[in-house]
């Protein structure tokens, strides 16, 4: 992949990005990375390679990587009840559980029937405390104000779900004993040299050299600069286009056998695979295509920032583009859709 007929300068000027970086990967590893703009609007600290985006949603996709390791290695189960490992809390049985069940393949593939609520799974606010996930789900704070439950019967329904990821993350916590957190880096960040990567869930003073600031669709910086989502399973990635093409060129080398983390080939195709019928939706990811011109993409968008990660496995190249700047409408029409179709024309 590479940038055609396009100026990104001029382009960020029309958006009004800030900043923005991005990583390209051909031929299986990464090729360039190109950093344009502030950090924060206004100041002289420019974007380099070693800084920090939130990535929003895009840490699903991290989380399904997590989930093919730990299936792999008979930690989890993709097609078992997760009410049979879930401890500190259960999925509520109803009659749309009767027959059939929440399982991580549902989970990871939205389909699971369980729809958020209205306004649920906001940023963190400088006045709230980081809530457990356990009264998180239990609709006891002001992310989620209502229970989880299933709304649907399992696998008949798709419906984007942050509540569904953080079942997973309990999960992944109830079975391994440790914070999500650790076993993600002990897991992926470390193995996969992501030095630049973390799950931040505190209001923590950053690096403010490091880290991008959250700013609006006129450029203005957003109130909260570093905006946290209490859900990292879900939202709560901060890394570089860098690290996070390392995590992609990781799905694509598992493809081929040569995994870094242990992911099966077997676990790496499954991942990419259309689930239960519905030819968009992999595990973790989103599909479109087929063979050798399948296309797999992750998209972040939250309070201050938008990004992109969209891959080829199987032609081995991609992209992970990632703003300081949320515009107020989809991806694609905005400045990361027109860098995307510069890249693929």
């Amino acid at each position: 992949m590479r940038l055609n007929n396009i100026n990104i300068e001029e382009r960020m000027n029309h958006y009004h990005v800030p900043g923005l970086s991005i990583t390209l990967i051909n031929n299986g590893q990464v090729s360039r990375t190109e950093n344009y703009g502030l950090l924060e609007a206004k100041s002289n600290q420019e974007v380099k390679e070693h800084s920090i985006f939130n990535a929003c949603s895009i840490s699903k996709f991290l989380t399904g990587m997590l989930v093919m390791k730990l299936s792999d290695e008979g930690v989890l189960h993709l097609d078992e009840d997760v009410n049979k490992t879930l401890k500190t809390w259960k999925i509520p049985e109803s009659n749309f559980t009767k027959d059939k069940k929440v399982t991580l393949r549902s989970l990871l593939s939205h389909q699971s029937g369980i729809k958020d609520p209205d306004n649920s799974f906001s940023e963190l606010h400088l006045d709230s405390e980081v809530p457990s996930m356990v009264d998180l789900l239990e609709g006891k704070t002001p992310f989620c104000k209502q229970p989880i439950e299933v709304k649907y019967e399992p696998d008949s329904e798709f419906h984007y779900s942050d509540a569904g990821f953080c079942i997973i993350q309990l999960l992944i916590e109830d079975v391994t004993n440790r914070p999500f957190h650790q076993v993600m880096n002990e897991c992926v960040f470390e193995p996969l040299e992501m030095k630049h990567s973390n799950l931040k869930t505190g209001m923590i003073e950053m690096e403010r050299k490091d880290y991008a600031c959250g700013h609006n669709r006129n450029g203005e910086r957003v109130d909260e600069i570093h905006p946290i989502y209490p859900y990292p399973a879900a939202s709560g990635l901060w890394t570089t286009s860098k690290d996070l093409a390392r995590l992609v060129l990781e799905l694509m080398n598992a493809l081929k056998g040569e995994t870094k983390i242990g992911i099966s080939p077997i676990r790496a195709k499954e991942m990419i695979t259309p689930q239960k019928g519905k030819s968009w939706t992999g595990l973790g990811v989103f599909l479109d295509g087929f063979e050798k011109e399948q296309e797999i993409s992750s998209l972040g968008w939250g309070v201050g920032f938008q990004s992109m990660m969209v891959a080829f496995p199987y032609l081995e190249e991609g992209a992970v583009i990632m703003t300081n700047a949320e515009l107020g409408v989809h991806q694609m029409e905005g400045i990361i859709g027109e860098i995307y179709k510069a890249l693929i024309s």
